[in-house]
């Protein structure tokens, strides 16, 4: 989880953020004194009014965020019993880098992505399992057409469903470093992916260096 989007759960989580704490009196004392006219107000009666709009406005702007909304949802998913190196092929035409695993009910069991064939692999990056490969010593022993899919995925998959809203979304991108999850049914059936990328996307949030 990213510094910039981990700040935005902590504020967002219960719609208020806590940002607003931090006005002090003073601020509210040199913005009154900005306003022509007379003003009989305190400023605690400011911070409760600034308190109350700041709230409904976030309600109002995340009110209609569901994962439904912004999944990606022509996804071609694997099969469990799929072969790792077809499902490498699938996976890179795809241009994702994560896939969900489904059973025959199209229920979701599992995700495939670039990490669990770098495990398979031995290596922490694609990067560095090219320099291995470029010594003379390097030995390519592990059989990606013999293994299958769901010995080599993720379970179970961080799922989300497709009426889930703003916090939800965000709590659950909080509970895994995957770059995408499944979106699924009542019954948790496939019917999308939520990229993360796109997530961020939508409320112009920056993924820190």
């Amino acid at each position: 989880m990213t510094q910039k989007l981990s700040k935005v759960i902590q504020g967002n989580l219960d719609y208020v953020d806590s940002s607003v704490t931090e006005i002090t009196d003073d601020d509210i004392r040199d913005a009154m004194q900005n306003i022509p006219g007379y003003l009989d107000i305190t400023t605690e009666d400011v911070r409760s009014v600034f308190q109350l709009a700041h709230r409904h406005a976030l309600r109002r702007i995340f009110a209609g965020v569901t994962a439904g909304r912004m999944m990606r949802n022509e996804i071609t998913p694997l099969a469990p019993n799929m072969t790792l190196d077809i499902a490498a092929k699938t996976l890179a035409d795809s241009g994702y880098k994560g896939l969900p695993v489904v059973d025959d009910s199209r229920c979701v069991i599992g995700m495939l992505t670039e990490t669990d064939f770098l495990k398979r692999l031995k290596a922490d990056s694609f990067f560095g399992l090219l320099l291995r490969m470029l010594e003379d010593s390097f030995e390519f022993t592990h059989s990606c057409h013999e293994t299958t899919v769901s010995a080599a995925m993720t379970k179970p998959a961080v799922s989300i469903r497709m009426d889930a809203g703003f916090p939800d979304i965000l709590e659950a991108f909080q509970g895994h470093d995957g770059r995408s999850m499944p979106v699924v049914d009542d019954d948790g059936r496939l019917v999308g992916l939520l990229l993360r990328k796109d997530f961020i996307s939508a409320f112009k949030l920056q993924e820190s260096k």
